[in-house]
């Protein structure tokens, strides 16, 4: 399979790095030329567009903030299904919400082109490291048939359902790591007020029952004071803002969410969108 990758960066670059060494990337995209230049000094075809970039692969993977900037890629100017051939398959691994992922996949059947709706879990790191999960939700032959694509980055990969039930287990995966970091920020303030030795409190944490994947991630960098990104700030609030909305559809309540959703707003509000999940802090 000719893979070509759309979004290069926190996550897509080293995703398709990881394509790359595996012999499966054919080209790339990005709106912001000079992400592209690693992977010309690579040899890897760098397109001019979107619609460039479908004519020469099997499989487009789409990695970027939310869901406009999904469908500008696919259907706005030199778009993807400018360039598509029946039986090409798009995979957007964005987080945006099932009723995106439902909307592409309609739009795109009409070019006979297959979709797949496959958020990620694992931060930077993971991305980095090849370890990342995966959600997959489509039809599972499909799903089957790119297992040798999402493996190349990937240690867990999971087929959830048909299509739009991978960002509906994004979307649970994202209120869990919200509320992980906000345990995670509020015991660190504590144990400061408290004036214990912050490097035991992390061996505590990192061994207890308290551990999870948002201390593994982030306390080592919030120990060190650096706050940049494996994930966004303003990222986190997105995903957790279409949580809400479906939770509010649903007519159910989600208090720990929607205490997260207003923190991460004000982090935002606060010119700290760009930082990373754990600068929460920061609002303190």
């Amino acid at each position: 399979m000719r893979v070509g990758v759309i979004g290069l960066g926190i996550m897509g670059a080293p995703m398709a790095m990881h394509l790359h060494r595996a012999g499966l990337l054919a080209a790339v995209y990005n709106r912001t030329k000079s992400k592209a230049e690693p992977f010309e000094k690579l040899g890897v075809y760098v397109a001019s567009s979107p619609a460039d970039l479908a004519q020469r692969v099997d499989v487009v993977i789409i990695m970027v903030s939310d869901a406009p900037d999904v469908e500008q890629a696919l259907f706005g100017s030199r778009g993807v299904v400018e360039g598509a051939k029946p039986g090409l398959v798009v995979v957007d691994m964005s987080t945006n919400s099932p009723e995106w992922a439902r909307r592409f996949a309609e739009r795109l059947a009409q070019y006979g082109v297959k979709f797949l709706d496959a958020p990620v879990t694992g931060g930077q790191k993971g991305a980095i490291e090849g370890t990342l999960t995966i959600m997959v939700g489509g039809d599972e032959e499909l799903f089957q048939k790119l297992l040798p694509v999402f493996k190349a980055f990937g240690k867990t990969v999971v087929h959830v359902g048909p299509v739009g039930y991978g960002q509906a287990m994004k979307l649970v995966n994202q209120i869990v790591i919200a509320l992980n970091t906000i345990a995670m920020v509020e015991g660190l303030r504590l144990a400061k007020a408290l004036g214990l030795d912050i490097d035991k409190v992390a061996q505590v944490l990192f061994s207890g029952a308290a551990k999870s994947g948002s201390i593994e991630l982030y306390l080592p960098k919030l120990l060190k004071g650096d706050l940049s990104p494996g994930f966004k700030a303003a990222h986190l609030k997105k995903d957790l803002a279409y949580a809400m909305e479906i939770a509010n559809k649903l007519n159910i309540s989600l208090p720990g969410a929607a205490l997260a959703l207003e923190l991460y707003k004000k982090m935002v509000e606060r010119g700290l969108g760009e930082l990373g999940i754990h600068a929460l802090s920061e609002i303190y």
